[in-house]
C-alpha cells in the first residue's frame, strides 16, 4: 500500500509541469471561495490553489504567499484586499461601534404595519396548549403583583423602565436556547435543522435589542441585575430540560407570553398617548433604535415602542406557528422574516 502511494506521488509530481496538468487547473476555483454579494468573489489565499489564479492578484498577497512558503510567518500582513476588508462599522462618540451594527436580519417595519398590530389570543386546544398557556399566566400574575404594577391605573416611568428591562431579559432566552438544543442536535444526530435556527438566533438576538434600548433610559441597580442573574440561572436551566422534552410546548409557552408582550406595549402605547409617559410622544430616540429599526432621525420613544410591539407580534406568530409543527418540518420563515 506504501509502495503504491509513493509511485502514485511521484506521478503527481512529474505531471505537474505538463501542459496538460496546467491546463486542467487553470480555472479551478477554490472550494472555499465565497459567495459574491456576501463576501467577496475572490478566494483566501492557499498554497493549493493555482499559481496562474495568484498572477493577478494585489502585490500584498503575493508578498504574503512568498513569505509563508518560506515560513517566514511573522512578517505576514493583513493585506487592504476586498476578502479581508470587514463591513464598515458606524462609530459612538468615543469611538466604540454602535450597539446593533453588525446584528442579524430582521424585520424591518413600515408605518402602517407597526399600526396594524392588534392583540390576538390562540385559543388552547389539548393538554400543552393549556398546560403552557396555565404557565403564562400565573408567571404574569405573579410578577405584576412582585413589581406592583397593577397598584395603580398609571405605573409610573421608574415601573415602566424596569418591568420593560427585566421582561426583555427573560425574553431573549427561548430562542438562544432552543437554538443551541436544536445544534447540538444537529450535530449529535449528523442531520440536518431543517432551517430553524436561524429565526431562533434572530428572535433571541430581536429580544436582547430591546433590552439594549431600554438601557438607554435608565440603567439598573445592583438589585435588580442580582434578580435578573437569579431569575436566568432558573429559567435557562429549566427551559432547556423543557425543550429537550417537548418543543411543542416550549413554542407554545412562548407563543402565548409573546401574546402577553403585546398586551403590556399596547397598554404602554395607550399610556403614552393620554397616561403618565406622554412624554415619550417627543422623548428622542436613541440612535441605537433608529439605526436598528431604520427610524427618522426625528423618531421618537413613541415610535420605538410601535416597532418593539411589531415584534412582539412577530414572535408570537412565528412561535404559534413552530408549535404547530413537526420538529423536522422545514421551517417556513427565511432569515430577517
Amino acid at each position: 500500500m506504501a509502495s503504491t502511494l509513493v509511485l502514485l506521488s511521484r506521478g503527481l509530481r512529474a505531471s505537474r509541469g505538463s501542459s496538460a496538468f496546467k491546463e486542467l487547473t487553470r480555472n479551478i476555483t477554490p472550494a472555499c471561495a465565497f459567495k459574491a454579494g456576501v463576501h467577496s468573489s475572490a478566494s483566501k489565499p492557499s498554497e493549493y490553489t493555482n499559481r496562474d489564479h495568484h498572477e493577478d492578484s494585489e502585490p500584498a498577497i503575493q508578498a504574503n504567499l512568498k513569505a509563508i512558503r518560506k515560513g517566514e510567518f511573522k512578517s505576514v500582513t493583513n493585506p487592504d484586499a476586498q476578502h479581508f476588508k470587514k463591513p464598515t462599522e458606524q462609530k459612538n462618540s468615543s469611538g466604540e461601534p454602535i450597539i446593533g451594527d453588525t446584528a442579524l436580519a430582521h424585520p424591518i417595519w413600515s408605518q402602517e404595519e407597526v399600526y396594524d398590530v392588534n392583540i390576538t389570543h390562540k385559543k388552547p386546544v389539548g393538554f400543552i396548549d393549556n398546560f403552557a398557556y396555565l404557565g403564562v399566566q400565573t408567571t404574569r400574575k405573579v410578577f405584576d403583583f412582585l413589581t406592583g404594577y397593577n397598584r395603580t391605573p398609571s405605573p409610573s416611568n421608574a415601573v415602566w423602565v424596569n418591568r420593560l428591562c427585566f421582561l426583555e431579559t427573560v425574553a431573549g432566552v427561548p430562542g438562544m436556547v432552543a437554538a443551541m438544543v436544536r445544534h447540538l442536535e444537529s450535530l449529535r444526530r449528523m442531520r440536518r435543522d431543517h432551517g430553524w435556527i436561524h429565526t431562533l438566533l434572530e428572535e433571541a438576538e430581536n429580544e436582547r435589542m430591546h433590552l439594549m434600548v431600554f438601557l438607554q433610559i435608565k440603567q439598573p441597580s445592583l438589585l435588580f441585575r442580582l434578580s435578573v442573574m437569579s431569575t436566568q440561572a432558573i429559567f435557562v436551566s429549566g427551559f432547556s430540560i423543557a425543550y429537550l422534552l417537548s418543543p411543542k410546548l416550549c413554542h407554545r409557552f412562548v407563543g402565548y407570553l409573546e401574546e402577553e408582550a403585546v398586551i403590556t406595549y399596547t397598554k404602554l402605547l395607550q399610556q403614552i398617548e393620554d397616561g403618565g409617559m406622554q412624554d415619550w410622544k417627543t422623548k428622542p430616540a436613541s440612535q441605537i433604535a433608529i439605526n436598528y429599526w431604520r427610524l427618522s432621525q426625528e423618531a421618537t420613544m413613541k415610535d420605538v415602542v410601535l416597532a418593539i410591539r411589531a415584534d412582539e407580534a412577530h414572535h408570537r406568530v412565528v412561535n404559534h406557528t413552530l408549535s404547530s409543527m413537526r420538529h423536522d418540518d422545514y421551517n417556513p420563515y427565511k432569515p430577517g422574516e
